[in-house]
């Protein structure tokens, strides 16, 4: 099935509006834009104002046009495009590119171009935007001054200015594009539009985008996840600090979040952040040439000693280690090197080296299989000769299991050797930290991408959370017009989630607080109760240690009389009487949820206590959380070095922590009334981790799905579907995870040969990694897997699954289904299937639609008795469509 976008980056035919002869103007650009750059279709020009544009006919409107129109590109004033489009969806153009600005300030008329849009069903990019350019298509539908070369980098902005920079600089470097997108305001086609687009073009190697502010979270992380599977990306997006949000919004209407959630975004979606424009000139220079790293290790080469230290300061600033050089590169290197060489990493070849010192010592690092990455760095000194040195580089620079970077400094004595270098594609900088910082770019794409392709272990078996409970206790506060969960409240949905607090009690008077402490047992916590009250500590509402009945009373006492000091007309309910922690082997530390306005709840971790707000020890991750995810979000703060053994304490219960940030991830999943959770302290000892206070803001809830507030769909618990056979064996369906790469693979291994080719149409024995990791990290709301296990010896046991992934259209899905051969004919295909269906019914698709080798009989037998509409299209090449209408 086509891509919606296709018709932006292939159109067979382009009508202009807004098309001129008048210079400067952004219609006469356009115009010889898109003449210049040999587009292969038929361009028609559209003014009413005139009947000729550089001796071509002109056409008053779209209704003149006796052909048809692919895409519509429109420079006309902002008063006049809600017309045009409404013209071009009359005449049944379905994609548009609106360079026009004004929108900004005039709301209503953006408002009636989406509108009018929707109505028609016509998809476009803009308004305020540059355009569009696809080198390899002769398409340059921009009003950038030139074209671009082509290339497989592609390049997303949503500034134009920032597009028509990069440009010119890459036509210096001879650097070629895929495809470049200016999206502007991002009315309607967004970054997680083109981002799938991108996924399967294969033009496109590896992508850059400028990012001012997300609208479409979901879709967003959805779509970078699955291109940073298959293609590296870099992102720069602005708005870090609080003034520069507010010229964000102005400028494109996008909203830009908190920057530590956007990290945690990218850092989870496998996309490496930029901070500068000139991160994206490095990463553009390297990612162009399609270098990939088989490893961490570093060597640089330079006839400078100082530059060997410059490249070490920077590689050190970006935590990359130069490795210590082998005892066998190290006696080779003494055969070609003067005795007074460095002897280290950095490898100083001294200030008099020739290019064939350079040759041989390449051919030296080449030839060690322990170093994956050489920087080669010249100056321009007597000896140098740089355009030999490039030559020589460029004879021996041939394995592909080694990533080679330049850095040639100066400028008119090395420029012909930087040329040479360019077109033998190997990436050239001017400046060792550059070219250092090139390098760690590749690190973290490498590292990035094997972190998306690791499979977790296998998880215990969840406990079922009852929600019922925490749900009545925030429909009861709601009700009361509250939106703080009074402390009780609070320890309540925690415990309702597996997370430990301690034993408290409300009394209501001193006798009553004596008695809660008699039965929860010395020493105790007393805090003032009240439901308008939320920092107690702060007014004197909380008292620590208390070891004996006259104490408790008399605090009760003090507590009641200091605080109604302070706040007379507000109503006290009695105090919390709680057991008090009294271990000395805890570390106090803080786990927070909160709403980003963006990204939806995020869940934070990092040191807690009274110094929390000084510390700032705080990282941040974006639910649902696995334990792979808790792991890296737990090493990533500075409270974490104190959690193994230190000094006389023993290390904490890691597992325990783990627990409670498993938890709130849950209650973030179930629980979107939610808007802050926090729980200061956490104190976590060797056995346990309990949460000693705990604070909930909640708000009210006006989203209709039930994940519809998460910006990443978390695993869907409520198909999770048991049966029981008349063996009396229990029949699990349920949704694939990630943990579920071991009993998958072991799944398909089974297979018979002919079952495998039924189901691949091909032939194969085991599944790929990668295929592997696509099978069971899915996204659950583009896509749905449902396998069916049952126990053996303790371990679960995969028999069958089905799957379906959503079409481009977003209205349809393609199907597949596979059962164990030893398990055929009881029944598990159609469970899987109804189940299925159900799914993508609930989803809002409207057909399901498969492929089946016509020889596959029972299969097409199988769809029949589902109602699949059998269609012998392809009776040719063997294959049938199976299409069912769901309702």
């Amino acid at each position: 099935m086509e891509h919606f976008l296709h018709a932006f980056f292939a159109p067979k035919s382009i009508a202009l509006f807004g098309a001129s002869e008048r210079v400067p103007s952004i219609g006469e650009t356009v115009y010889k834009n898109l003449r210049g750059d040999n587009f292969n279709g038929p361009i028609y020009l559209i003014n009413p104002n005139h009947s000729e544009i550089f001796g071509e006919h002109c056409f008053k409107n779209i209704f003149e046009i006796e052909h048809s129109v692919d895409l519509a590109i429109i420079v006309t004033p902002a008063k006049h495009v809600n017309q045009i489009m409404e013209d071009c969806g009359k005449y049944g153009v379905k994609a548009a590119i609106i360079l026009s600005d004004g929108f900004r300030e005039t709301g209503t008329l953006g408002e009636k171009l989406v509108h009018t849009a929707k109505r028609f069903g016509i998809r476009f990019i803009g308004p305020n935007c540059l355009g569009v350019m696809r080198p390899s298509s002769g398409l340059n539908a921009t009003f950038n001054n030139g074209s671009a070369l082509d290339g497989s980098l592609a390049l997303i902005s949503q500034s134009g200015a920032l597009c028509t920079s990069i440009l010119d600089w890459a036509k210096s470097r001879k650097l070629g594009f895929s495809a470049v997108v200016s999206i502007g305001r991002t009315a309607d086609v967004h970054f997680g539009d083109l981002l799938d687009y991108l996924i399967y073009d294969p033009k496109t190697k590896s992508i850059l985008l400028y990012i001012e502010g997300i609208n479409h979270a979901r879709s967003f992380i959805s779509a970078l996840k699955a291109a940073s599977r298959v293609k590296p990306i870099l992102v720069m997006k602005v708005g870090r600090h609080n003034t520069a949000p507010k010229v964000v919004k102005t400028d494109t209407s996008a909203i830009s979040g908190h920057d530590d959630v956007f990290n945690a975004v990218l850092r989870q979606a496998g996309a490496v952040r930029g901070y500068k424009v000139n991160d994206l000139f490095v990463a553009a220079t390297v990612l162009s040439k399609d270098k990939r790293l088989k490893g961490d290790n570093l060597v640089v080469i330079t006839n400078g000693g100082g530059l060997g230290a410059i490249s070490a300061d920077r590689a050190s600033d970006l935590d990359i280690q130069l490795p210590a050089l082998s005892e066998y590169t190290k006696k080779a290197l003494r055969g070609c090197l003067p005795s007074h060489w460095s002897q280290t990493n950095p490898i100083d070849i001294i200030g008099d080296a020739p290019p064939e010192r350079y040759k041989k010592v390449l051919e030296v690092c080449l030839n060690d299989k322990t170093i994956h990455g050489i920087i080669i760095i010249l100056t321009p000194q007597s000896m140098s000769q740089p355009l030999d040195v490039a030559s020589n580089i460029v004879k021996v620079a041939q394995d592909p299991d080694k990533v080679l970077i330049a850095c040639f400094m100066g400028g008119e004595h090395v420029n012909s050797a930087r040329v040479l270098l360019e077109e033998n594609n190997i990436p050239t900088f001017q400046t060792p930290e550059a070219a250092i910082e090139a390098f760690s770019y590749l690190r973290s794409f490498s590292l990035n991408q094997k972190l998306l392709l690791q499979a977790p272990e296998p998880l215990q078996k969840e406990t079922h959370i009852h929600s019922e409970g925490p749900k009545i206790i925030i429909e009861n506060a709601l009700s009361e017009g509250r939106n703080i969960l009074t402390e009780l409240e609070s320890m309540a949905i925690l415990n309702a989630y597996g997370i430990s607090t301690p034993r408290a009690a409300i009394a209501r008077d001193a006798n009553e607080a004596v008695m809660q402490a008699e039965s929860i047992g010395y020493p105790v916590v007393m805090k003032i109760y009240s439901k308008d009250i939320t920092y107690k500590s702060n007014i004197g509402g909380v008292c620590l240690g208390l070891i004996n009945a006259t104490a408790v009373k008399s605090a009760y006492q003090d507590m009641i009389k200091t605080v109604s000091a302070q706040f007379p007309k507000i109503e006290l309910m009695g105090v919390t009487v709680e057991s008090m922690y009294t271990k000395k082997i805890g570390r106090e530390l803080m786990v927070g949820l909160m709403t980003d306005h963006v990204f939806g709840p995020v869940i934070s971790f990092g040191a807690g206590g009274k110094t929390i707000e000084i510390m700032r020890d705080r990282e941040v991750a974006i639910p649902p959380l696995n334990k792979t995810l808790v792991t890296e979000l737990i090493s990533r703060t500075k409270i974490s070095k104190m959690l193994g053994p230190f000094r006389q304490l023993p290390p904490c219960n890691l597992a325990a922590i783990e627990h409670v940030l498993l938890s709130v991830s849950q209650i973030a999943c179930e629980l979107p009334w939610i808007k802050e959770l926090i729980i200061n302290p956490l104190m976590v000892d060797d056995q346990n981790a309990m949460a000693l206070d705990a604070r909930i803001v909640i708000q009210h809830h006006t989203k209709m799905g039930r994940y519809e507030h998460m910006a990443i769909h978390p695993y869907p618990c409520e198909l999770i579907k048991n049966e029981v056979f008349h063996s009396g064996e229990i029949l699990t369906i349920r949704p694939i995870r990630p943990e579920d790469a071991k009993i998958e693979r072991e799944f398909v291994d089974r297979l018979s040969l002919e079952s495998k080719y039924f189901r691949f149409l091909q032939g194969m024995r085991s599944l790929q990694q990668s295929m592997l990791i696509r099978f069971t990290q899915i996204d659950y709301d583009l896509e749905m897997a449902l396998i069916a296990v049952i126990d053996k010896n303790g371990s679960e046991l995969e028999i069958g699954v089905a799957r379906y992934v959503t079409n481009i259209d977003r209205t349809s899905c393609e199907f597949a289904v596979v059962v164990a051969d030893d398990w055929h004919r009881k029944g598990i295909a159609g469970r899987l299937m109804q189940a299925l269906i159900a799914s993508a019914t609930d989803k809002g698709l409207k057909e399901m639609q498969g492929t089946v080798l016509a020889e596959n009989r029972p299969m097409l037998k199988f769809c029949q008795g589902l109602n699949f509409d059998i269609k012998y299209e392809n009776q040719d090449i063997g294959v049938c469509n199976v299409v069912k209408k769901l309702y």
